[in-house]
Formats: structure tokens, sequence, C-alpha cells
């Protein structure tokens, strides 16, 4: 990609383009997080094992995997900007099937609606994050990543929390103890009334995605050409057919599918875990912003950090033994601390996903949008893995199951180490 074009285009916007990027990425973290107080919610709602209540996740995150080659097709046919306002819409339709989810008390439907709205997820995520990665210099691609970074955890960070304003959860804990003892009938009525009270807060989510989406359409923000090539990128790219001839991108894929699930675990399974701990949901409703918080310290130091102090491979490097490290300590702790460490996995998941991004993209100009829209596709880790965690909860139990992070951490560092140059002619970071 031609710097020159994309920096060309950006004074005569100012930072408009940065401020809706990084609304757009205020809305992901807002909408993701909120699955981690609804997995505990609807678990008890529902009448769920730990298992099922994971179907939160994976019908969000496979959305992703699904999703990705169409969400490709809609920005060739609609262009970034009006293919941003597209993705809003369609999360915008699938908060509205909460409503009839809510009010029959059908699991299937609150998945199809989380479906929907990971579909329109995907969409933006195609656009944004190669959008801001190309943006300016690649050396300081995942400096900038990090600052969008910051607005998607401010906003996961407050998910639950506002959620939780909206949910009774003095009463969700009091229920979840009681349910048992209760009438078929009492037992119905309960568990319906506490279903109704996820309407209010989804159709606050409605109204403003709406919004935005008229926002994104009406906005100077420019279009920018993923096709375009300086000489050295093309001339490394001679001969090459396919993005699947790029060996450290297939990597880059598989780390990103490894990263997104062991990230979603962090997240989505903090308050339930807690919950097994024996700490009651009106405290463990915090934990994820306790999570999202450690992400953002962790971003901070990205922006003050990389490149000036640190590669981002070697960002990616550290956070990755870090993730190691911590995944060990709420394993073999117990109570407040072992949930301290899982909070903790957000600073070692932080500039992470901000390296991967870069490292993929690195060197493959033409193919951009290609490696972009499997990148994308990656994301549906957060599907599968935490699921294989709720089954493992079930098998063994929530803390035991966290042994399922190790070797994901381990395969991160292996791309941070070695993956992300394996096939490349030049180890010099060039989009």
């Amino acid at each position: 990609m031609s710097q020159a074009n994309v920096a060309g285009q950006l004074p005569a916007k100012g930072m408009n383009p940065i401020v809706i990027i990084g609304a757009l990425f205020f809305i992901f973290g807002f909408v993701t997080w909120l699955n981690a107080l609804l997995i505990p919610y609807l678990e008890i709602a529902c009448e769920l094992t730990k298992f099922q209540s994971f179907f939160v996740t994976f019908a969000f995150y496979i959305a992703y995997l699904v999703m990705a080659p169409i969400s490709t097709r809609v920005l060739n046919a609609f262009g970034f900007k009006n293919g941003m306002a597209v993705g809003l819409i369609v999360m915008a339709v699938g908060a509205l099937l909460f409503i009839p989810a809510a009010m029959t008390r059908t699991y299937e439907l609150f998945l199809l609606g989380l479906f929907i709205m990971g579909s329109g997820l995907a969409i933006l995520q195609t656009a944004s994050n190669p959008y801001i990665t190309i943006v300016g210099p690649a050396e300081s691609a995942a400096q900038r990543i990090s600052i969008m970074g910051i607005c998607n955890k401010v906003a996961g960070g407050a998910a639950p929390i506002i959620l939780g304003l909206f949910l009774k959860l003095e009463n969700a804990d009091k229920l979840k103890s009681e349910v048992a003892n209760m009438s078929a009938a009492d037992r119905s009525s309960a568990l319906d009334s506490m279903a109704l009270e996820v309407i209010p807060p989804y159709l606050g989510i409605i109204v403003v995605l709406l919004a935005l989406a008229f926002w994104v359409f009406k906005s100077g923000l420019p279009e920018i050409d993923t096709d375009e090539e300086d000489a050295e990128v093309a001339a490394s790219n001679s001969g090459k057919t396919s993005v699947f001839n790029f060996p450290h991108v297939i990597l880059g894929v598989l780390t990103m599918f490894l990263y997104v699930g062991v990230e979603v675990i962090a997240g989505d399974s903090i308050i339930s875990y807690g919950s097994s701990q024996g700490i009651p949901l009106t405290t463990a409703q915090f934990f994820t912003t306790g999570t999202m918080i450690a992400m953002v310290v962790g971003y901070i130091v990205g922006i003050i950090c990389i490149p000036k102090y640190i590669k981002q491979e070697n960002a990616l490097r550290v956070c990755a033994v870090l993730g190691i490290a911590f995944s060990l300590g709420a394993i073999f702790t117990h109570g407040y601390v072992s949930v301290a460490f899982i909070a903790l996995l957000g600073f070692a998941n932080s500039l992470i996903f901000p390296a991967i991004w870069p490292l993929t993209l690195a060197g493959i100009g033409r193919f951009t949008k290609a490696a972009s829209s499997l990148l994308v596709m990656g994301i549906a880790g957060g599907a599968v893995l935490p699921l294989i965690y709720g089954a493992l909860a079930d098998t063994w139990d929530p803390q035991s199951a966290y042994w399922i992070l190790i070797p994901c951490y381990l395969f991160i560092l292996y791309f941070g180490v070695a993956g992300h140059n394996l096939g490349r002619k030049s180890k010099e970071i060039r989009f």
C-alpha cells in the first residue's frame, strides 16, 4: 500500500477518520463484552449447563468465520465507509431479536440475535482493522491499534456494569439458589420475569447503532486503495497468485484464532468463574471490568513504548510469556487471587492483537483484503475455544479448564519469535 496515497487524503479531513474508527472500536467493545454478563445471566434464566451457556460466545464469534468472505464482497460493493454503515445496521437487526427472545425465553432466538450481531461486527472488523493498520507508518501500526484498543476496552469494561444496572443481579443470585425448590409454575414465572429485563438495554443499543450508522454514512471518511503496491512490494510479490502463497499469513490467522479464543475466555468466563468460586454475581459483575482495565493499561504501555522502546514483535513475545505465567497463577491459586490472575490476562493479551495485524499483513500488497478477510475469520477462535472451556468446566471444574490457555499462548509465542518471518524475503515490515 502506498503510504503517500493514504496520507495525502487524511489532512483534508483532519482527525475525523480516526475519531470515526475510534467510535466503531468503542461499539465493538461494548457489544462484545456484554456477553460476559449474558453468559451467567442466561445460564440462570434459560436453565443451561456451563457448556450450553458458552454457546453465547459460539454464536457470536462463529459469525466471523461464516461472514468474513461475505464481508469482503460487501466492502468491494459498498466501499469502506458505506460498508461500515451496513455492518452497524446488521448489528441493530440482531439486537432487535433480543426482544422476542426475552418475551418467549427462547435461548435459540438469543443465539440467532447474537449471530446476526456478530455478522455485522465481521463486516466492521474487516474494514476497520486494515484501515487503521495501513493509515500510517508500518512500524507504528501496533501503536495506532493500541489507541483503538483503549476505545474498545473502555467500552468493554463499562458494558457489564451498565447492563448490570438493568438486570436485577441480587434477585438473580437469590433465584439461582431457590429455583430448584420452586414449583414448575413459580419457576417459569420467575425466570420469564428475569429474561424480560434484557429488553430495555438492548432497545438502547438498537438506537445507538442506527444513529452511528447514519453518522458514518454522512461522514467524510476517505476510501483507501488496498490493491495498490509500491515498487519494492510489487517486485517481492511477483509470481504470487494467492494469499496462501504467504506462509506467515496462514500462521498469523492461526495465531489470531488462538489469541481471540484466550482473550474471550479471560473476559467472558471471569464472571462465571468468580461465581463458581463462591463470589456473588453482584460482586462478580465487576470482574470483566478488571480485565478490561488491565488491557487498557497494556495499551497505554504500547502507545508509549512502540516502536520507540520496543518493537511490536517483541511486545507480542513478552505478552505471550506473561499469558503463560498468569494462566498458571490462576490455576494454582484460589478465590479472589485466582480471579485476579484471570483479570491480569487482560494485560498479557493487550498487545497481541495490535501486533498480529501488522506482522501478518507485512509485505503482501494487493493481497491485503484477502488476508484481512482470513484474519477476521480467525476471530472465530472466540467461538470455539470458550465452548471447549465450557465443556472442560463441566467435565473437570471451571478452574482446571484454564489449562486450555497454555498451549495457545505457546503458539502465540512461536509466531512472535519465528512464525511471522516464515517465507518472507525481507524482515522489514512493509505493507
